[in-house]
């Protein structure tokens, strides 16, 4: 068996991150001893299955350091004993020096807590996410004397500064990522270009099985999945759905939480689109399924947001296209490493209401095209977008031995 390894999460679980319970559990099932660390307490109310199925214990760092000061403090005082602590306590205050915010303070007493807690027999950290859990893995690492390794997604890496991620590239043992424009962005700023990998998570197979032969239906059901944040591009969604024509029939279902959901709501409402959309919030995984198999076309218009933040392959537009679905979704990041225009579903320019609102009506039209696309894009996702293909990649990166890796 490999060695013990510990992944340090933002938050666990969530139903928002799939993609990394299904890794987790997949490499439990090759073998990896695993121990969760997160940053934050779950404030989802409910789970998917994969995360009742996962067996490595969880254990919550200080979400916020005045919450736990004895803990913080006994923190210090032990790993201030170990050799590390001396050169991470440096490189942190350089940090400090050109980020003084209370998150870098968060994360030096986060990694303080973690180096002194480590459980018995980790002899690797590795983070989800280039930002705040790879800083805070990063720190604990030195102090313990430990190689750390990095996955980084979206967000963690389009807003953290150039030197932040240049100086994690150089000090991690190796980083994984999720679609071929950040290993392009990553491996400009590396040191080593070769520590970047491209590791599509991809999709259990298992856990989306084909569905049933699709029906056209006299009121196509138009399905969205994901956070109402500004980088989703939701509120362009419903400008184009504002522009149908109005003889053309249609139901929007939107699933999951965000902090901008009051805001589509009460815009829906100034449209005069909410008699038509159904808000059914977070959705544990077996709902969102069968969500995918009820509706007719998926619509994901995800855009750069004014900081920088934006997706990278969302899961859902795989999940999406697993069960035989025709899919909607723009030009950025990795979608185009997934979605081929007009061959496996239709991609329009980030923003360009009217392009939606166009692609909106030829599928809503055109059920022909719909199966079309639908079952391309089915037999894509299946042939490139495993979920073990990736998996048996990291296998080799933390030691396993597979039958594949072998």
């Amino acid at each position: 068996m490999a060695h013990t390894v510990a992944f340090v999460l933002k938050g666990y679980p969530r139903l928002s991150e799939t993609f990394i319970a299904q890794e987790i559990l997949a490499l439990e099932r090759l073998g990896l001893d695993i121990r969760l660390i997160s940053l934050r307490h779950p404030t989802d109310t409910a789970t998917h299955p994969v995360h009742r199925e996962i067996q490595a214990p969880v254990s919550y760092l200080p979400e916020y350091l005045h919450q736990a000061p004895i803990r913080v403090l006994r923190s210090w005082w032990r790993a201030r004993r170990q050799p590390g602590y001396g050169p991470a306590l440096a490189l942190w205050r350089r940090d400090w020096q050109r980020d003084r915010t209370r998150n870098r303070l968060r994360r030096w007493g986060q990694a303080l807590v973690l180096a002194s807690e480590l459980p018995v027999g980790v002899k690797h950290i590795h983070a989800h996410f280039l930002h705040t859990p790879a800083s805070v893995a990063r720190y604990a690492a030195l102090i313990a004397g430990l190689p750390w390794s990095v996955s980084a997604h979206a967000k963690d890496i389009w807003t953290s500064p150039d030197w932040e991620k240049r100086e994690k590239l150089s000090d991690c043992q190796w980083l994984v990522t999720c679609t071929r424009t950040n290993v392009d962005h990553l491996r400009r700023l590396a040191d080593n270009p070769e520590r970047v990998e491209l590791v599509y998570h991809g999709l259990d197979f298992e856990r989306f099985a084909p569905p049933a032969p699709r029906r056209d239906p006299a009121l196509p059901v138009i399905l969205a999945v994901g956070r109402a944040v500004d980088k989703k591009g939701f509120d362009d969604l419903l400008a184009a759905l504002a522009r149908l024509p109005s003889e053309l029939p249609w139901r929007l279902v939107h699933i999951g939480g965000g902090p901008e959901l009051p805001a589509l709501k009460a815009r829906a409402e100034t449209l005069g689109l909410s008699p038509y959309i159904e808000w059914r919030g977070p959705q544990p995984q077996e709902r969102v399924l069968q969500a995918y198999r009820d509706a007719d076309v998926f619509v994901l218009p995800c855009r750069i947001s004014a900081d920088g933040d934006r997706d990278g392959l969302p899961n859902v537009l795989m999940e999406a296209q697993s069960q035989r679905l025709a899919c909607i979704s723009t030009r950025i990041s990795g979608v185009p490493e997934l979605i081929i225009p007009d061959k496996t579903g239709l991609l329009v320019p980030e923003r360009d209401v009217d392009a939606l609102s166009q692609a909106l009506v030829r599928l809503l039209r055109e059920p022909a095209l719909r199966r079309r696309l639908g079952e391309a894009g089915f037999r894509r996702v299946h042939k490139h977008f495993s979920l073990q293909g990736g998996v048996q990649r990291l296998a080799i990166h933390f030691g396993i031995k597979t039958r594949l890796a072998a």
